[in-house]
């Protein structure tokens, strides 16, 4: 079984991706996490990716899929596993086609429809620590006292890409740049959409019992 999630920022794709894996037993594939690792341990890869994301710019398709093909080569992944942040456009998914012809197992491509109105709420609500980076919510896991860090006492600020003029706007890219990748993904009927909208658990048990369902 592998599951790629999609869905715009704030809709919740990393929580989902990690209680899935644990309740299915298969790795979690986060883009992000790869790319970190990568250059933590210095491959060849990482440092031409390091290159790029150093000035901030997007690292290229060949970089990203190279990686990935190198991690699903492990054994660890022979039973499935779950994609958050891969493929983030229609050249990417292809690749992954083709790759995917190789193995064995159904592909479920998961979207995460979840409301503008939801989405601002909580990415706007979150406040992280400008002393030891602690992060926190402000209606789902406030701190104890007002603007003070649990941890340490330190100031906690909102970060620039958390301001709802941002969110917007990130929320406006994110649609004109999947649209194509959804399109394609529902033309080969491998698409299903759930509505993100919901607490984190109801989500995560609709996700569950559509891949039961349809496995049997």
């Amino acid at each position: 079984m592998i599951i790629i999630l999609l869905g715009p920022p704030g809709a919740g794709k990393g929580t989902q991706a990690k209680d899935l894996a644990q309740r299915l037993k298969v790795p979690h594939l986060s883009t992000g996490d790869l790319l970190r690792q990568n250059v933590k341990e210095n491959t060849q890869l990482g440092k031409l990716a390091k290159q790029f994301m150093e000035k901030g710019d997007l690292v290229p398709d060949n970089l990203v899929t190279g990686m990935f093909v190198e991690q699903i080569k492990s054994a660890d992944f022979k039973n499935g596993f779950i994609l958050d942040g891969y493929p983030r456009n229609l050249a990417q998914a292809k690749t992954l086609d083709e790759i995917l012809k190789q193995r064995k197992g159904r592909l479920y491509v998961i979207y995460l429809d979840t409301c503008e109105a939801i989405i601002i709420q909580r990415l706007s609500g979150r406040r992280i620590c400008s002393a030891c980076g602690a992060n926190y919510h402000l209606k789902n896991m406030p701190p104890k006292r007002d603007m003070l860090c649990d941890k340490c006492d330190g100031e906690l600020i909102q970060r620039t890409d958390d301001r709802e003029e941002t969110i917007k706007n990130r929320l406006a890219v994110y649609l004109k740049s999947t649209a194509s990748l959804i399109d394609y993904y529902e033309r080969q009927k491998k698409l299903y959409r759930i509505s993100g909208n919901d607490e984190a658990e109801i989500v995560l048990n609709k996700i569950i019992n559509l891949v039961s369902a349809e496995d049997k």
